[in-house]
């Protein structure tokens, strides 16, 4: 007789609950998906057992699984945000369960709070850690070392192009058609109704000035299959690879389908094949917004043409842009600490200890001040 492998009683309240977190929530299926597979990933460490049935030790179980537990792609121990995650899942899962019928009188709310992790760990799991982000330069090398001898190809490299002139996400880039796009007035409109854009919101977006070479690159794609193509404005405007029988009978690539991606999977793909043969590490598509965000930093005059680079990424706050994308890089730090320490600053009453801090007070009042008034703005 072959063991069970699912509580029937469980999965009829599973059932309930990712109702729940689709419909009166409004998660996204993927963030359904993943609660799923958390609750999944509990039965199978409490063998099953009903919640309704639940002890505070079916919850420490759980949390010594988790510790115990490896990723299966890379064999080492689960990440404190990946653990961190899953017990925040299980905790909401547990105080929605208190208040549904059948399980007020075993379930308190409080019970829950046996799936908080530990306080050092969830401090690791917070913790931030520099993000790999391309320099526009390396961007520029590898999207001009990428071969265009084939439609496929010219395909890419205008992909990899226009995700550094738009900053679109990787999704929305996949879902985009031509209609989306004006190359005569440099404009990008992510329309919700049709682009797969993050929180369904609608956009536009001017090219970025990352270099006419760059801009050429996607116009050029555009007037191709606008042109000798005759796609018309709802045709996609990157193609998924069309896929037919070889002559050795295997499946291979069959030129452009007149289709749009079913999701990101495939740009990620060609950003780290074109990465790699630049010689490059990889660099996911959304790194470009953190490329564009330092750029913005370094070239944007003042506050008003920073506030519209952030608009331009989607962003209605401004401090977004800066606290999310523009953090400064480790070697950049180093570089200016060790610049302050060698020449006068508006900061060097530090050394001679506090001194009149009057000036610096009223600079950054000002400055908070601004800041404040700028993330009110709308995008």
């Amino acid at each position: 007789m072959t063991a069970r492998k699912f509580n029937p009683s469980n999965e009829r309240i599973k059932h309930r609950y990712l109702a729940f977190l689709g419909n009166a929530k409004q998660m996204s299926p993927a963030s359904v998906d993943q609660s799923a597979a958390t609750l999944a990933d509990y039965e199978g460490a409490t063998s099953l057992k009903d919640f309704q049935s639940f002890r505070i030790e079916h919850a420490q179980r759980y949390k010594r699984y988790l510790s115990d537990a490896q990723n299966t792609q890379t064999g080492k121990p689960l990440a404190k945000a990946t653990i961190s995650s899953r017990l925040k899942c299980m905790k909401a899962f547990f105080q929605w369960l208190s208040h549904q019928p059948g399980f007020r009188s075993k379930i308190t709310y409080s019970d829950a709070e046996y799936f908080n992790p530990i306080a050092n760990d969830e401090r690791i799991a917070k913790a931030t850690r520099e993000k790999q982000v391309p320099s526009l330069e390396q961007i520029r090398a590898t999207i001009f070392n990428m071969p265009t001898e084939t439609d496929i190809q010219r395909r890419n490299q205008a992909l990899m192009a226009f995700a550094i002139l738009s900053g679109a996400r990787d999704n929305a880039i996949a879902s985009m058609s031509l209609k989306h796009v004006d190359v005569k007035r440099r404009r990008v409109t992510q329309d919700a109704r049709e682009v797969q854009t993050k929180n369904r919101k609608t956009m536009f977006t001017t090219f970025f000035p990352v270099g006419d070479d760059i801009e050429a690159v996607f116009a050029k794609w555009v007037e191709y299959l606008n042109g000798p193509l005759l796609w018309g404005p709802d045709d996609p405007l990157f193609p998924a690879t069309k896929v037919a029988l070889g002559e050795s009978g295997l499946f291979e690539s069959d030129g452009l389908d007149r289709k749009h991606w079913k999701n990101a999977a495939a740009i990620r793909k060609i950003f780290k094949e074109a990465f790699e043969d630049a010689g490059l590490p990889y660099f996911n598509p959304h790194s470009f917004r953190s490329t564009l965000a330092a750029v913005g930093e370094d070239t944007c005059p003042n506050v008003e043409a920073f506030k519209a680079w952030s608009q331009n990424l989607g962003h209605s706050q401004v401090l977004t842009t800066l606290t999310s994308y523009g953090s400064v890089s480790q070697p950049r730090q180093d570089e200016i600490l060790t610049k302050m320490k060698d020449e006068p600053s508006p900061i060097a009453f530090i050394q001679g200890g506090m001194g009149d801090t009057s000036n610096i007070h009223e600079a950054l009042a000002r400055m908070e001040k601004k800041l404040e008034s700028l993330g009110k703005g709308n995008s």
